[in-house]
Order: structure tokens, then C-alpha cells, then sequence
């Protein structure tokens, strides 16, 4: 059991199934480890102890029957914004829910039917409006390799949990950031689907023209399977694309030799120089891997990121409308302040906005990626900054910071394109990570992709580095 920190969840559930280790002590060794992760990371709201292993038991008692899935038995966690029957998501929140939900949100109801466990609900920046892992209401996530870092967010305590081996693998969001972002700032991997790939039937909405619900892993193949358990239509949700789920796990060994990775020079140029040598490195990996190293160029970057504000910002004003003429005093600094910043986004910018992405859409599709498989930027622009650094109040300041944290993130969101984040090589430092973003529904091709670099660079537990 010394290695369970270690395992994928596809191998944990092969050795629950195979009676090797019963989903009770696999339980009780996760939830001392997101104990021990809590003690220096803040990522839980809710430990789930006694549910957890009552569930484990179940879990046990249907293995010795011959009934199972291809997750029963493994202890998950996941970013506290999906609904749970009998259960109200803190949504990071001091403003919640005022009822229990009456049923699971389509992922979670997609993993349990799967055989997975929730052992716990994990930290997120208030509502998932923000990029950094900052909450002024539960309490600022911590890194897990240097606690005086960010975690990055919204999607916090996901990937803190995840990088320290507490848990293999859960969900998290992604609306600007939240998923690359943490998954980059505590050397982990994250898929952001396509929009539309996963059902959000169920998840707290944030800005609903961008939500993607998406994976944080550190195992790429727990990505394969994760995304291929919870993706396709939904009744529930009408925004859920009815595009086929391809079997992820099958084309995690498809070939990449020859597939040709693309890089927009003048765009990763404003990164620091530390962040462009990191994308080196990894571009390095991928070529000895078998990909081979094309150009790329996004020539809209910068008028797309102003559009994807202006969907966003009058799009979480209108989810939080009530809420912020009747309980303004109940929000964080950060949060209130990009709440109603969005209510003097004229309704003609946010409708030319909205209007306008199938245009974008369709340029990037052919000219960034005329020539190539796949795109890489990186992840953040500069090094992993502190939390102190970035505990800036509202305005401009704020806005500002943010603006550079996600200057390589944001746009893709309003592309809609899906996105594979792979942590760079450490070398003994601190984490980051590039992204690999794909056309729409190449979310196999991007897995594919990062299995092939990860055999280069393996997944790693993260602890506090001396």
C-alpha cells in the first residue's frame, strides 16, 4: 500500500477488482492522505469520511459479486460547485443554495454510475471567478511543492489534491482558466474539453456561453478514461453536443510520429523568458517523441481575449444579479468587484461578442491550424507567483493581474477548442505547464499526444520542496 499515492486511478481500480487491495483500505488511505494535503494546502471544504467508506464497502461487496465498473471502489474528489442529492454545494461561497439538490449533477451521476467514490469536496475560488486559488470567504489554497505559491483556480483544491497523491484524479471547470491554470501551477495534466463535450446539467454556472467541466489528473490515461465516462449528450442539457464519444482509452496508444505542433513565436515572445525556455524544453520532448515542430500563427489573440470579456463579465453579472443587489456585503473583495464591473458591459458589446465566435472560430480553424495537428502555448505567462503577490483588491489593479495570469488561457475559451495541459520538467524547481490545444473534438488526439509525453515525463507527487 506504500505506492498508492502513486497510482493512476485505472490501475487502483484493476487492483480493487483484482481483491489485490479493498476499496475500504484504499479509502482509508486517502482520506489521511487529503487530511495530511489539507494540513498544507486549505483544498477541503467537506471531508466525507463515514460516507466514504460506507460507499467502500458497498463497493467491496459488489466486486465479490462480480458486479463493477470501470471506477468502482476509487476514492475521488471534486471541486464543490456540481450537485449532489441530499447535499448543497458551498460553491465557495457564503451565498449557497437554500435547498439540497434533488439529484446529481450528470458528471458526478455519469462517474458514480462508473463505481467511483466522493471522499470529499474540494476548495474553489468564491463561485469559480478567478484564476488564482484566492478566497476571501473559505481561505487562500496553497501550493502543495511550496505553500507560499498559488495553487491557481478556480479549480484549487482539485489539483492541489491531485498533485500531492491524496486522490488520482477529479473534476474541476474551466471558464477562462480553471483548469489549466491549477493544473499548471502544481505540476499536474487537465483535459478542457470542447464546449459542449460535457454535460453541465447540474454545475454552478459561472459564465454559461464558456463553461467547460473537465478533468484534473495526474495520469493522462485516467483523463481518457475519466473524460469517456462523463462526456455525451444529455437531456438535461441542450448545450451538450451530440457528436459520438469516441473510445478515449483505446487511441491513448495511437502513433504521433509525424503529427506537426505548431507554435506562434510572436505570441509566446511576451511571455517571460524563463516561461519561453520552459516551452523549449517541453517542445523538445514532443519532437523526441515523434512530432515534428511547425509555426502557427494566432493573429486575433489579443481582439479575442477583449471579446471573451465582454461574453463573460456581463454573463456572470447576469448569473449573480440578485445575488449582488441583495447580498453585496457577502462577497470577497476580488469576486464583487468582477461582478459588477460586468454590469457596465453595454448589451450591444456582449451581443456583438456573442455574435461574432463563429467567425473567430472559423479564421483560427484555417489559418492558425492550416498547417498543423496541434497548437502549444504556455500555460502562464510568467513564473509561479506567490500568493502575497497577487492579493490585490478590486479595479484596475486586479483586472490587470489577471489579465497577465490568463493572457495564454482566456481566448481559447471563447474558441471553444479543447485543451490538454502537461506539466514542463522541473528539474528540482517549481511546476508550470504548457498547453496543447486542439480542433474541436480532437480531445483523443491531445490524450494521445500527452501519453506519448508522458513517458518522457513521468507524473510526479508533489511535496514541499526544502
Amino acid at each position: 500500500m506504500t505506492d498508492l499515492d502513486r497510482l493512476s486511478a485505472r490501475a487502483l481500480a484493476k487492483r480493487i477488482q483484482d481483491k489485490k487491495i479493498s476499496s475500504e483500505e484504499a479509502t482509508k488511505s486517502a482520506l489521511g492522505r487529503l487530511t495530511a494535503c489539507h494540513d498544507v494546502t486549505n483544498c477541503v471544504i467537506a471531508l466525507e469520511a463515514e460516507e466514504a467508506l460506507a460507499g467502500a464497502k458497498a463497493a467491496d461487496a459488489a466486486i465479490a459479486s462480480g458486479k463493477a465498473g470501470p471506477l468502482t471502489g476509487v476514492p475521488l474528489a471534486h471541486k464543490d460547485m456540481f450537485n449532489r442529492t441530499g447535499k448543497i454545494p458551498s460553491w465557495g461561497a457564503k451565498i449557497r443554495a437554500e435547498t439540497p439538490a434533488r439529484e446529481d449533477a450528470t458528471p458526478i451521476a455519469r462517474l458514480k454510475t462508473a463505481g467511483a467514490l466522493q471522499i470529499a469536496a474540494l476548495h474553489l475560488t468564491e463561485f469559480a471567478y478567478g484564476p488564482t486559488g484566492h478566497n476571501y470567504v473559505l481561505g487562500h489554497a496553497r501550493n502543495p511543492w511550496d505553500p507560499t505559491r498559488i495553487t491557481g483556480g478556480s479549480s484549487s483544491g482539485t489539483a492541489a489534491a491531485v498533485a500531492y497523491g491524496a486522490i488520482p484524479a477529479g473534476l474541476g471547470s474551466d471558464t477562462a482558466a480553471s483548469l489549466r491554470a491549477p493544473a499548471a501551477c502544481c505540476g499536474v495534466t487537465s483535459i478542457k474539453p470542447t464546449w459542449g463535450r460535457v454535460s453541465r446539467a447540474g454545475a454552478m454556472p459561472l459564465s454559461p456561453q464558456l463553461d467547460a467541466v473537465g478533468v484534473v489528473a495526474r495520469h493522462v490515461e485516467d483523463l481518457a478514461l475519466m473524460l469517456g465516462l462523463i462526456a455525451g449528450a444529455d437531456p438535461r442539457d441542450p448545450s451538450a453536443a451530440n457528436t459520438p464519444v469516441p473510445d478515449y482509452l483505446a487511441k491513448l496508444e495511437a502513433p504521433v510520429k509525424g503529427l506537426k505542433v505548431g507554435l506562434d513565436e510572436r505570441l509566446a515572445s511576451e511571455a517571460h523568458p524563463d516561461v519561453q525556455r520552459m516551452v523549449d524544453v517541453a517542445l523538445g520532448v514532443l519532437t523526441k517523441a515523434g512530432l515534428e515542430r511547425g509555426a502557427c500563427t494566432f493573429s486575433d489573440w489579443q481582439t479575442i481575449d477583449h471579446l471573451t470579456q465582454l461574453v463573460q463579465l456581463p454573463d456572470a453579472a447576469a448569473v449573480h444579479g440578485n445575488y449582488i443587489r441583495t447580498r453585496a456585503k457577502d462577497y470577497g473583495p476580488q469576486v464583487r468587484s468582477r461582478v459588477e464591473f460586468g454590469h457596465f458591459i453595454p448589451a450591444v458589446d456582449h451581443l456583438v461578442a456573442t455574435r461574432a465566435r463563429g467567425t473567430y472560430l472559423e479564421r483560427v480553424l484555417d489559418q492558425t491550424f492550416k498547417d498543423i495537428d496541434v497548437a502549444i502555448l504556455p500555460v502562464l505567462a510568467d513564473p509561479l507567483p506567490t500568493i502575497a503577490e497577487l492579493d490585490v483588491g478590486g479595479g484596475p489593479k486586479l483586472q490587470a493581474a489577471l489579465g497577465r495570469l490568463v493572457k495564454f488561457l482566456r481566448p481559447i475559451n471563447y474558441l471553444g477548442l479543447p485543451v490538454l495541459t502537461l506539466p514542463v520538467p522541473r528539474n528540482g524547481g517549481l511546476p508550470n505547464g504548457i498547453q496543447l490545444i486542439g480542433k474541436p473534438f480532437a480531445e483523443g488526439l491531445l490524450m494521445a499526444i500527452g501519453q506519448a509525453y508522458q513517458r518522457e515525463v513521468p507524473p510526479e507527487v508533489a511535496r514541499p520542496i526544502a
